[in-house]
């Protein structure tokens, strides 16, 4: 994919809105905050890249959607009928999105890390999940969970109670994460920079920008290149800008 952008435009990145946790009041509170800067940046906006876990949970029956989150689509759908590209990548969360954001909105949905090109910049972007070395008991979590009988399986379940299960999972997994301390960093452990390197060693990218981590990081990657991990918004609000030249991670307070 190539982007070419003028001086006065720029491309945004952002990840782990985690939209339904940990409840309706405080999920409908980020979302305010998410549709104020996603106004604060659609004048400049030549793209928006979100970049796994829009949503705490995500299943797409053939006939049904969950429900809420009406007022960040909407505005999403305003920026696409104003032509700003916008490219969703799942998570861990939200794992099976299907083909509804592309059909209703013509935004293409991608599951795995793509290679874009912006004003002849390299760079790898994806959520991040499963990556790298270690994590062991999550990538066999997911072989199951993007199982296509699993999922046949699941869809059969009716969704008042298949989604009611799944949030329940999903509240489970934030605690047990949180308990493990996941949001901090963890050196030379940290299994998605050593993936940037081991990639690195293949093949060139300028910027490597993945979500998953919960913890805004700039580290380099060898010589020329640089990780970025873009945070998240349930406590610190951070995102990627590109401005054609320079990447940088900010943190919106409005």
């Amino acid at each position: 994919m190539n982007i070419n952008i003028s001086a006065t435009q720029k491309v945004f990145f952002a990840s782990d809105f985690h939209l339904g946790a940990p409840n309706r009041k405080s999920s409908r509170k980020r979302e305010d905050k998410i549709i104020r800067w996603l106004e604060n940046i659609e004048e400049e906006a030549a793209a928006v890249f979100l970049v796994g876990d829009i949503f705490d949970f995500w299943f797409e029956y053939e006939k049904v959607v969950p429900k809420g989150f009406i007022r960040f689509i909407g505005k999403i759908a305003a920026m696409r009928d104003k032509g700003i590209p916008i490219f969703f990548f799942t998570g861990n969360h939200d794992l099976w999105m299907k083909d509804y954001f592309t059909k209703e909105l013509g935004i293409p949905v991608y599951h795995h890390p793509i290679e874009v090109e912006i004003n002849h910049k390299k760079m790898l972007i994806g959520h991040g999940d499963g990556l790298g070395p270690g994590d062991k008991n999550y990538k066999v979590l997911k072989k199951i969970f993007t199982n296509k009988l699993c999922q046949f399986l699941f869809k059969w379940i009716h969704p008042d109670i298949g989604i009611s299960l799944a949030e329940k999972w999903s509240n489970s997994s934030r605690v047990t994460n949180e308990n493990k301390q996941e949001d901090t960093f963890k050196g030379e452990g940290e299994w998605l920079w050593k993936y940037c390197q081991s990639v690195e060693e293949k093949i060139h990218f300028d910027y490597y920008i993945f979500g998953h981590r919960h913890l805004p990081l700039e580290l380099p990657v060898g010589k020329k290149s640089t990780y970025y991990n873009l945070g998240e918004w349930v406590n610190q609000f951070t995102y990627g800008e590109f401005d054609g030249n320079t990447f940088q991670l900010l943190k919106f307070k409005k």
